[in-house]
């Protein structure tokens, strides 16, 4: 029944991922970040239809990502890439923040590339997403504007970030987007198990990325600071989280939606049948992606009525 939902496009992709990752040496390097870490990309060619302006903070640097069009001036939003905390930014995220730009009609978008694992554990991520939440603040942005949206370790750092807020007696952000976060750093959920064999990037090996611990260091995993999961989810804003049926990390995102609902969030929890852990990285090329672009355009729309 599953698979029948599964898009033809989809289900290639996801075998193509599978067959790369089961390689005896790229696979691993693929699975445990190695290979990320290690990628030299070209130079990104901003298209002529956005400004990009790169700001230098004293530890880490930020791109903002303005439509030369009738940029909107009422909402914009704060990119958290992903990478397991120890991937740096790569050109995927500046086109992610073009895909934001678009289905948000002109919003604009602050990308963070904060300072990574192993040289820079916990709580180095998290203190550069504070002071780029400071940086749009300073810029006249209210928190009601600011939109918090993260992919894997991305979308587990926004959650761990409005904890920090929370705690600290500041404003919380409008709205978050969580794609496929990795929200518990224990790896307790009942999908590391159930999906083990058929995650097609984290699947049948217990060497890879997410059991990583070059940013939890000498850390609690369950700090809600590093395993959102854990903490207290009163007060957050309206949150969309999409995630694929067949990641380990799925249990991830189903327990983050359940507890927040029963603490009275208004979340969007949507499970997109076949697929795999940040399919939107497939940008337009496949059905499923395209609608979760599609559904975050909505999700900005809904929250800045």
């Amino acid at each position: 029944m599953e698979e029948s939902k599964t898009s033809v496009q989809g289900r290639v992709i996801r075998d193509l991922i599978a067959r790369f990752a089961s390689d005896n040496l790229i696979g691993r390097k693929l699975k445990t970040g190695e290979l990320r870490k290690k990628m030299v990309e070209p130079a990104w060619k901003c298209p002529d239809c956005f400004l990009m302006q790169k700001i230098k903070m004293p530890q880490f640097e930020m791109e903002l990502l303005t439509s030369m069009q009738n940029p909107r001036e009422d909402k914009v939003v704060l990119q958290l890439h992903g990478g397991g905390y120890i991937g740096k930014m790569r050109n995927a995220y500046r086109t992610f923040a073009g895909l934001y730009s678009e289905v948000g009609r002109g919003i604009s978008v602050l990308t963070i590339d904060y300072r990574v694992a192993p040289e820079h554990p916990f709580p180095a991520a998290l203190e550069d997403t504070v002071e780029a939440y400071e940086w749009l603040l300073s810029c006249g942005f209210k928190p009601e504007q600011i939109i918090v949206a993260g992919d894997s370790a991305g979308g587990g750092l926004a959650l761990a970030f409005c904890m920090y807020l929370k705690d600290h007696g500041k404003a919380l952000p409008c709205g978050l987007i969580a794609m496929s976060p990795w929200t518990d750093l224990t790896a307790s959920g009942e999908s590391y198990d159930t999906n083990y064999e058929r995650d097609p990037l984290f699947g049948n090996t217990r060497d890879s990325l997410i059991y990583n611990k070059d940013y939890v260091g000498d850390a609690d995993e369950t700090n809600p600071y590093i395993s959102p999961l854990f903490g207290d989810f009163t007060g957050f804003p309206p949150m969309l989280i999409q995630v694929g049926s067949y990641e380990m990390l799925l249990s991830d995102s189903t327990s983050v939606a359940e507890k927040a609902k029963k603490q009275g969030v208004k979340v969007r929890l949507s499970i997109y049948e076949g697929m795999f852990h940040v399919f939107q990285m497939a940008m337009l090329m496949m059905p499923e992606s395209k609608r979760a672009w599609a559904e975050v355009g909505r999700f900005i729309e809904m929250i800045s009525e």
